[in-house]
């Protein structure tokens, strides 16, 4: 009796599945590896396609972006933000989000981490937290990677704007910086909702292949102008707001109402999975 009382008295549920062994866990995992290398390479193969395509600019009489990739380094990492935004980005969210706990009751091992014992909330909070860490690191090495090959193909310079001017090395930098970081706070509803579908079933590619099938909804029913001013609850309707940090003069109307949606869907889902998690009947 004293070895058990021992025993309990020395139980802390904060320190069960520590940050630490799930992320390391995390890392190894091989989709982990494989996500990485996808969007260590697309800069890559941007590179050969302007490289083979030739000058992006100058094929018609209205400039863009992808215009100006050739420009600097600076201007291949923001092409680079801007063909992946729409979707590239929304798979690793997903993977990250939407595997975590359905990968587990899937091996069926998931019951045992609740046996350790691991209180239900700790092990959300702990596979969440790890999955959104990993999401954020998916979302700066895309651009880390693309200015470093974009820096040594066309060299260090100014980000130079589709509509005139130009953007200085330092500032280019930091608006960049909050480009990345309002797409992780816009693609947090993808991860919200994988995470709940997550907590959900014991079939991770659904819970993937779920998230993934609903943003791409969302960006059909964006296309949709007839729904008009409904759009704006869209969280698609907001994932090119970043493009306002890399004007002139940065405006932050349209990434504020795009945080707002995301974080409040997000919140929404969130609250719904610990909710469903905390009654449900674990058998996997």
């Amino acid at each position: 009796m004293s070895t058990l009382t021992e025993v309990a008295s020395g139980y802390r549920a904060g320190r069960t599945l520590p940050l630490r062994v799930e992320l390391i866990r995390q890392l190894k995992r091989r989709r982990t590896l494989v996500m990485g290398a996808i969007l260590a390479l697309l800069p890559v193969v941007l590179l050969i396609a302007f490289a083979v395509g030739g000058d992006p600019g100058g094929r018609n009489s209205q400039v863009s972006l992808m215009d100006t990739a050739t420009a600097s380094g600076a201007n291949f990492a923001a092409v680079n933000l801007f063909v992946s935004a729409g979707f590239l980005l929304v798979v690793p969210v997903a993977l990250f989000c939407g595997d975590t706990v359905a990968a587990e009751a899937n091996w069926s091992s998931l019951r045992y981490l609740l046996a350790a014992p691991v209180p239900r909330a700790r092990l959300l909070w702990s596979k969440l937290a790890v999955a959104l860490g990993m999401s954020l690191a998916a979302m700066v090495l895309l651009p880390v990677v693309a200015l470093a090959v974009g820096t040594a193909a066309y060299g260090w310079g100014p980000l130079q704007i589709p509509t005139g001017g130009a953007l200085d090395t330092g500032t280019a930098a930091q608006r960049l910086l909050i480009a990345v970081g309002y797409l992780f706070v816009s693609q947090l509803v993808t991860a919200a909702l994988a995470f709940w579908l997550s907590t959900k079933t014991d079939a991770p590619l659904g819970a993937v292949g779920g998230a993934v099938g609903l943003t791409i909804v969302g960006n059909v029913l964006d296309a949709v102008t007839a729904l008009g001013d409904w759009r704006d609850f869209l969280p698609a309707h907001w994932q090119f707001a970043w493009a306002d940090a890399v004007q002139p003069h940065l405006e932050w109307s349209g990434m504020i109402q795009g945080a707002a949606v995301s974080v409040t869907y997000a919140l929404i889902l969130s609250a719904l999975a610990f909710r469903g998690f905390a009654r449900k009947d674990i058998v996997s």
